[in-house]
């Protein structure tokens, strides 16, 4: 059973080395195909390296309780499966146990649901501890409410000297094992939360506002950071490219800096364990002063994909901060004069592309002034003997003008709101 590892969980994984075969299984209430849907779980499958060979589709009202699907779709799977020579099944929704226990046994081969899938590329991608403690919490957790599913019999038992009776299950034995492994994870992440909260106040000492990317997975963001912040982050059209979040000051010709922030990316119907085991990385966004919004306006489903991220976002408790809407790609968009003018229609909204680079000086304008009210200019006369505080001034704002008087030295600086302290005890009317 569980083993304290890092190593990537066989049962979330797919054997990308080979590229195995999957028959992608579609279970719609509505009466017509979604192909968005379809090609999205499609990018799944290609990012965890496997090879889509196949598709089968069933309209259901409500989930069969054997094997989510009726009896005779089943067949018609495992006939298909083994007609297209399939490695695996996969299925793009979120199967319990039982149904995938009944589903393996009458298909005989290995079956996933979407979450599977999602854990898989997860894991992939987590590059950090931090990461990877999350990855291997949310596999953990979809574990643990399946395990009864894993045996069908109880006749395997531990006893021990000195027991009476028959001892503990196999089954009671692993669950205990799983959730010592849960609690044991979450005390891990407490301590790199405890890290970032540090990190974090580290940052909110400095006179610089907190800008975070956010964004429908494959939107462009490290596309946008590496423009931004001249990084080399990898910028990849696989979904979840970015997991690991990173954070870099970032400077603009006239001398104004801010933070920026990179996020692992937001997905359709983004399964809540994954939100709740990467709840550390995505409280990071509480904590910005503004949220710049990416939108891939090439992509025909962009709305729904809005709508996807600002539910995920209002998920964390993110409802009340600044929102600056990025429509990105417009170099690639069906109608780029039609996203421009929407663009000019919504106050705080910019039309770019992040690969071109073009709309990047009016998305830093914007940025500025939604950023502004954390910054509040401050005109001083600092007596020669409180030398001290006009290093404060540098270290926690940005030097507009610097005079020396007879009476003291004269400053107009920009300050965070929360170190003007002192300062204000000195403050003069413009000459």
């Amino acid at each position: 059973m569980p083993e304290e590892s890092n190593k990537k969980d066989k049962q979330f994984q797919i054997n990308s080395e080979e590229r195995e075969k999957l028959l992608l299984v579609y279970v719609n209430p509505e009466a017509e195909e979604d192909a968005y849907a379809e090609a999205e779980l499609e990018g799944l499958v290609d990012a965890a390296g496997g090879e889509p060979v196949g598709q089968i589709r069933q309209r259901i009202e409500r989930p069969y309780k054997a094997a989510y699907i009726g009896s005779g779709k089943v067949g018609e799977v495992a006939a298909m499966a083994a007609e297209l020579g399939a490695d695996a099944v996969v299925f793009d929704c979120e199967l319990s146990g039982i149904h995938i226990k009944n589903l393996e046994e009458q298909i005989k081969l290995r079956v996933l649901d979407r979450t599977q899938l999602i854990l898989d590329i997860f894991a992939n991608r987590a590059r950090t501890r931090e990461g990877m403690l999350q990855v291997e919490l949310a596999q953990y957790t979809y574990r643990l409410p399946r395990l009864m599913s894993v045996y069908t019999k109880f006749e395997r038992q531990r006893g021990g000297i000195g027991m009476r009776g028959p001892g503990e299950t196999k089954l009671e034995s692993d669950r205990r094992m799983v959730r010592d492994r849960i609690a044991r994870l979450k005390r891990e992440i407490d301590v790199v939360k405890q890290h970032r909260t540090l990190q974090r106040e580290g940052r909110r000492d400095q006179p610089y506002p907190v800008v975070a990317i956010v964004g429908y997975t494959s939107a462009g963001k490290s596309t946008l950071m590496n423009r931004l912040a001249q990084t080399d982050l990898l910028a990849d059209a696989m979904p979840f490219a970015t997991l690991d979040p990173t954070t870099r000051l970032v400077d603009l010709p006239d001398g104004y800096r801010f933070f920026l922030s990179d996020t692992v990316g937001f997905i359709r119907n983004l399964p809540t364990l994954l939100v709740a085991a990467f709840r550390a990385t995505l409280e990071e966004l509480l904590y910005a002063d503004l949220l710049m919004h990416v939108v891939d306006v090439s992509n025909p489903e962009w709305e729904m994909q809005v709508e996807a991220v600002l539910q995920t976002v209002s998920g964390i408790g993110g409802d009340d901060i600044p929102v600056l809407t990025v429509f990105n790609k417009i170099d690639a968009a069906e109608d780029p004069q039609g996203v421009r003018r929407l663009a000019l229609e919504h106050p705080d909204a910019v039309a770019i592309s992040a690969l071109t680079g073009e709309g990047i000086q009016d998305l830093l304008a914007m940025v500025r002034r939604l950023v502004s009210d954390r910054l509040s200019i401050v005109k001083v006369l600092v007596p020669y003997s409180e030398t001290n505080l006009v290093e404060r001034a540098y270290d926690f704002g940005r030097v507009l003008k610097k005079e020396y008087r007879d009476d003291g030295i004269y400053l107009e600086a920009e300050v965070v709101a929360e170190h003007r302290g002192k300062l204000e005890a000195y403050a003069v009317k413009e000459r």
